[in-house]
C-alpha cells in the first residue's frame, strides 16, 4: 500500500485514487520568462519520479503540467528584450523542453498553455460571479475570499491572521483586502484579450483551476508543486475551484521542499539562482538528477558543488554494474543454482518497493540501488560467474530501479549508460586544470596558455572565476 503525506490533511495517508487503477495528476509548471533553475528542476524531477513509480506499480497515469505564458513577469521581460510577450514565452517553453529532456523528464500527457485556454478561464470566472463568489469592479474581477468559509484549509492560515497583513494596492478596486484577482483590466501597451468585463488578461491563480478542471475534472487524485506554492497559489486554486463546482478539487496535495544555498531558499529575488543548463555544463545530467533525488522530496536540499561532484563520482558504480551485467550475460551458463542469490534479489525488490511506498522515499530507494550495484560489482571477482538466471534477474532489477528513478535515459527499453571512458576523460581534464593552476601560481604563463589552447582545440573551454577555474564543453 502506497502512503503519501497530504498537505491538505497534514498527515500521511493511504493512496487510494478515485478510479481504481488510474491516477489523474496535475503539477504546476514554469512561468516562461527565463530558463529554469535548479529549484524548478527539483519539482520537475520529484513529480516525474512519483509518476514513474505509480506506473511501476501498475497505475495508468494521466499527467498534466501547464505553462504559464501570460504573466506580469513575461510582459516585463519581453519589454526588456524588445520581444512580443508570446514570442518570448515560446522561446522559453522550447528551452524548457531542451533542459527537461537532458535530465530525463518524461513529457506530460498534456502541456496546456494559458494563452490557449482563455475561453475556459472566462467561463469559470463567469460561474464564480453567477454563484456570488466573485465580483466585477471597473474591468477587474475579484474572488471574494470571505464568501468561501473553508479558505485557509490547505495552508492552515486564519482569516484574522491574513487580514492583519493584507492591503489594497494603488489602482485596485477590491471590496476587501483579502480578495484576489481573477481577471485584470488591460493596461496601455500590454497584451489583452476580450471578456464580458472588457479587455484584459487572467490572474495567475485562475489559470491552473481552469486547465486542471478541463483535463482532469473535479476530485482528481494528485496536485503537486513546490512548497512555495501552498500559499497563496494552491490555497486560491482550492477556493475558486470548489466554489465553482461545489465538489472537492484534488484529493492529495504533494509539495516538494526548497533547494537552499547557504541555508537560504534558492530564488531569483535573492539572486542565488543556478540555471539548470549552466549546472549541466559542469556536471553530467544523470548526476544532477541523482543529486535532486538524494533527500526526501519534502525535505530541504542544500546545494553545494561538492554534493554534485560526489553524485557524479557515485554514478561510476552504477555504470560499472550495468556494463558488467551486459558482458557477463554473454559468458554465463544456464544452471539451476543461485537460489540464495535470487532470494537476495527478491528482497532488494521488496525493500525498494517498501521505500517508495513510504511517501516516495527516493533517498532510501537510491541507497538500495547503490547496494545492488555494489553486490553486482562484487560478482566480477567470482569464478565461475553467477548462473544466467541470477544475472538476468539482476539485470531486470537494475532496469526497473533505473526506470523508476530515471537516472539514465532508455533506448528500446534498455538504459543508455555512458562508457567509463567518459568519466576517465573528465578526470583527465580536471587533472590538466589543476596542472595549469599550479603553472599560473608559478607564473609559468606559457605552460598555462598552452594547456588552455590545447583544451580549446579539443572543444573544452576554461573559465577563470574568483571561485577557481571551471571547464565546459564548447
Amino acid at each position: 500500500m502506497i502512503e503519501v503525506y497530504n498537505t491538505l490533511t497534514k498527515r500521511k495517508e493511504p493512496f487510494v485514487p478515485r478510479e481504481p487503477g488510474r491516477v489523474r495528476m496535475y503539477v504546476c509548471g514554469p512561468t516562461t520568462y527565463n530558463y529554469i533553475h535548479l529549484g524548478n528542476a527539483r519539482a520537475l524531477v520529484v513529480f516525474d519520479t512519483i509518476r514513474r513509480y505509480l506506473e511501476y506499480r501498475g497505475f495508468r497515469v494521466f499527467f498534466v503540467q501547464n505553462f504559464t505564458d501570460i504573466d506580469d513577469k513575461i510582459i516585463k521581460r519581453a519589454a526588456e528584450e524588445k520581444m512580443d510577450p508570446q514570442e518570448l514565452a515560446l522561446k522559453y517553453i522550447e528551452a524548457y523542453f531542451e533542459d527537461a529532456d537532458q535530465i530525463n523528464i518524461k513529457r506530460a500527457d498534456v502541456h496546456p498553455r494559458v494563452s490557449d485556454h482563455l475561453p475556459e478561464i472566462v467561463e469559470l470566472i463567469s460561474i464564480l460571479i453567477d454563484k456570488g463568489f466573485a465580483y466585477a469592479a471597473e474591468g477587474d474581477v475579484y474572488f471574494a475570499v470571505r464568501k468561501f468559509p473553508a479558505y485557509g484549509k490547505l495552508s492552515g492560515r486564519q482569516l484574522s491572521e491574513l487580514r492583519a497583513g493584507a492591503r489594497v494596492e494603488p489602482g485596485e478596486n477590491k471590496r476587501d483586502p483579502l480578495d484576489f484577482a481573477l481577471w485584470k483590466k488591460a493596461k496601455p501597451g500590454e497584451p489583452s484579450w476580450p471578456s464580458p468585463w472588457g479587455e484584459g488578461r487572467p490572474g495567475w491563480h485562475i489559470e491552473c483551476s481552469a486547465m486542471a478542471l478541463k483535463y482532469l475534472g473535479p476530485e482528481f487524485d494528485i496536485h503537486g508543486g513546490g512548497s512555495d506554492l501552498i500559499f497563496p497559489h494552491h490555497e486560491n486554486e482550492i477556493a475558486q475551484s470548489e466554489a465553482a463546482t461545489g465538489r472537492p478539487f484534488a484529493r492529495y496535495w504533494l509539495h516538494n521542499g526548497f533547494i537552499t544555498v547557504k541555508e537560504e531558499k534558492m530564488s531569483k529575488s535573492l539572486g542565488n539562482v543556478f540555471l539548470l543548463r549552466k549546472v549541466m555544463e559542469l556536471y553530467p545530467p544523470p548526476a544532477v538528477r541523482l543529486f535532486l533525488l538524494s533527500t526526501h522530496y519534502r525535505s530541504p536540499l542544500a546545494y553545494t558543488p561538492e554534493y554534485l561532484e560526489g553524485a557524479a563520482k557515485a554514478l561510476s558504480r552504477l555504470r560499472s554494474s550495468w556494463l558488467f551485467l551486459q558482458e557477463a550475460q554473454k559468458q554465463a551458463e544456464e544452471s539451476s543454482g543461485g537460489t540464495e542469490q535470487l532470494a537476495r534479489l527478491d528482497k532488494w525488490e521488496q525493500d525498494f518497493t517498501a521505500a517508495m511506498d513510504d511517501d516516495f522515499n527516493t533517498a532510501r530507494a537510491l541507497a538500495l540501488f547503490f547496494d545492488l550495484a555494489h553486490e553486482i560489482n562484487s560478482w566480477a571477482e567470482l569464478r565461475p560467474l553467477p548462473p544466467a538466471p541470477v544475472l538476468r534477474r539482476a539485470l531486470l532489477l537494475w532496469v526497473s530501479f533505473n526506470r523508476v528513478l530515471g537516472l539514465f535515459p532508455e533506448r528500446r527499453g534498455l538504459p543508455v549508460v555512458e562508457q567509463e571512458r567518459t568519466m576517465v576523460l573528465e578526470e583527465l581534464v580536471k587533472l590538466l586544470v589543476e596542472i595549469r593552476q599550479e603553472a599560473r601560481q608559478r607564473k609559468d604563463w606559457a605552460t598555462a596558455d598552452r594547456i588552455r589552447e590545447s583544451l580549446k582545440n579539443l572543444g573544452i573551454v576554461l573559465e577563470d572565476t574568483p571561485a577557481g577555474t571551471r571547464w565546459r564543453w564548447a
